[in-house]
């Protein structure tokens, strides 16, 4: 087990534990604010191009295509009665912890692309970037997230890929929680 994985183990068993109360409220007000499952499971590509099962708090009707969120004409159509404050404070992503416990995804990564993303599949393989293991932040997602065009968010995941290490993996976390606080770049 490298090191990055075990810290990706241990922090989000911790975490999972610490945030077990706020996890069953957020899960019961979404199954009481709007008809559907509490968890919407989409379909992403992993390390080497795999496709895995990534958990969110749905925060968009059951109705909604699945296409990424930029891609709707009228995102805001879609949302649920709390989806904003989901999506606003990104507490839709901590579903995603299980991915993390389960090794299909890291703490800092490159964003993992939805299954009919071809066009950044295609990049990021054709970078090595597909190699890396996806990730619940990463150096992309700090620097714009989905505002960012599929150049410029390849040529941040070819970045993170030469300059990984524990402590990029440190600063991305922390400028992460401070975006976060911040709503800095945050889905509306």
């Amino acid at each position: 087990m490298t090191m990055k994985r075990a810290f990706d183990l241990i922090f989000a068993l911790i975490a999972f534990i610490l945030i077990l109360l706020p996890l069953t409220l957020l899960a019961l007000a979404v199954r009481l604010t709007s008809r559907g499952p509490v968890l919407y499971w989409s379909d992403r590509v992993g390390r080497d191009n795999t496709i895995f099962r990534m958990p969110k708090f749905r925060s968009m009707r059951v109705d909604t295509p699945a296409v990424a969120t930029h891609l709707l004409g009228d995102p805001q159509a879609y949302l649920t009665v709390i989806g904003s404050v989901l999506r606003r404070s990104s507490m839709d992503e901590l579903p995603q912890l299980w991915s993390i416990i389960r090794g299909d995804m890291s703490f800092v990564g490159p964003r993992p692309a939805l299954f009919n993303q071809q066009d950044l599949i295609e990049a990021r393989t054709q970078n090595g970037v597909h190699q890396l293991m996806p990730g619940l932040t990463g150096w992309a997602q700090i620097n714009g997230r989905d505002e960012l065009p599929i150049s410029q968010k390849v040529a941040l995941d070819i970045e993170y890929l030469r300059r990984r290490s524990f402590w990029f993996d440190m600063k991305i976390l922390s400028l992460t929680v401070m975006k976060v606080l911040k709503r800095d770049n945050v889905a509306h």
